[in-house]
């Protein structure tokens, strides 16, 4: 399938199954009695969140932020315990990053964590606690782009803004039958261009959120649920059955594969290593145990070894098998970890790269946090010592 922006024209180009090019006639509009048909819709079937029961704008930038690349009933526990402890700016903007850390963990996407609790210093220290009801300022906010800023100017004070996210791209990309490639920047500026088309004014926060809604439940990715659209009649790629080619997305390449090796030390008190990945790396402030990439040639207890001294500058010795494996998946690449079990046999552990680490007691793991994958680790450890 290859589509393309007809210029000149609101049109999309799609070549058929015999690569003949086709025209597709994108100046869909939806009526007052379509939108009213959607609103309804929407209002008979919305699922009970706790984000929606506030018009709160601190409370829906956080459930904004906790929802992207995180399904609704991940999010609500998350949302729920975040609240509890930061009610609002001030209690968010005071936190250590650790703590909030700590509450984030297994949500993934840390650099979400970061840029709130930022933006939470910012919000305190420019415009004194009040979040900003502008969509300019609010874009200049850390970890606020244009969908969130979107999110919360129409949900929060009904200003017409629409928002696109994957589900909207979803119904979008449906509803013209739109045959490029929705990576592609002029295709989601295209999309946007539609969405803001068919946005209702007089009721901006309902529609984007009905939008979502029937992207989430209904217009899903595999086995749409069309005859309960309540746009089925508009929907070009339904009258032309060909919901299945919607949205159109280039093959991406297969994610790279990496062997990670980490060494879990006790010193002669039985307390565990513990080091902390850099702010700017990738799951920057969580705490791990030592350890990382083994490199071609190099047997995993080499790479435990080889990390040990570079990042702590003590000599290990490791034991010839892990003791726990572990397989996780990461947006672009998978790694396994092997943890293996480790002592120091010369030296005493200190910072080369300037980042902390500690000696903690194995009660207090819980008190850290730590990657998914290392998680795992801490729970094999306390399985050990509980045996």
């Amino acid at each position: 399938m290859d589509g393309y922006n007809h210029k000149g024209t609101d049109k999309i180009i799609r070549k058929d199954e015999s690569g003949r090019k086709k025209i597709i006639d994108a100046d869909l509009v939806l009526d007052k009695k379509s939108r009213n048909a959607l609103l309804q819709w929407f209002q008979h079937v919305k699922r009970d969140m706790p984000w929606r029961q506030t018009g709160d704008p601190y409370l829906i930038w956080l459930s904004e932020v906790m929802l992207q690349q995180t399904r609704v009933d991940q999010a609500r526990p998350y949302f729920e315990r975040f609240v509890n402890r930061f009610p609002d700016v001030f209690t968010l903007s005071r936190a250590h990053i650790d703590e909030v850390l700590l509450l984030w963990e297994g949500l993934g996407y840390y650099s979400r964590a970061h840029n709130l609790h930022k933006a939470a210093k910012q919000i305190v220290q420019r415009h004194h606690g009040v979040f900003p009801a502008c969509y300019d300022e609010l874009i200049t906010l850390q970890g606020i782009g244009p969908y969130t800023a979107s999110a919360i100017m129409s949900i929060a004070w009904s200003r017409p803004y629409a928002v696109v996210d994957g589900n909207v791209t979803r119904v979008i990309s449906r509803l013209f039958a739109i045959g490029e490639d929705i990576r592609k920047n002029s295709v989601q500026k295209y999309i946007t261009k539609k969405a803001e088309a068919l946005l209702d004014r007089s009721c901006p926060g309902d529609f984007n959120q009905a939008m979502m809604e029937l992207g989430a439940i209904i217009c899903r990715p595999s086995s749409p649920k069309c005859s309960s659209c309540p746009l089925q009649n508009k929907c070009t790629a339904y009258l032309r059955n060909e919901t299945s080619l919607y949205p159109w997305k280039s093959p991406i390449k297969k994610r790279p594969h990496y062997q990670i090796a980490a060494g879990v030390v006790r010193d002669r008190y039985g307390r565990l290593l513990i080091a902390k990945r850099p702010e700017k790396a990738m799951l920057g402030g969580l705490w791990e145990f030592p350890g990382g990439k083994q490199k071609p040639g190099e047997s995993l207890s080499d790479t435990v070894r080889r990390e040990l001294r570079e990042e702590l500058d003590v000599d290990v010795s490791v034991e010839s098998e892990p003791f726990e494996v572990i397989r996780h998946t990461y947006s672009h690449f998978s790694i396994t970890l092997h943890a293996f079990f480790a002592t120091i046999q010369n030296g005493t552990p200190r910072a080369r790269n300037g980042e902390p680490f500690r000696w903690i007691k194995e009660k207090e793991l819980d008190n850290y946090a730590f990657p998914k994958a290392n998680r795992k680790i801490t729970d094999t450890l306390v399985k050990y010592h509980s045996k």
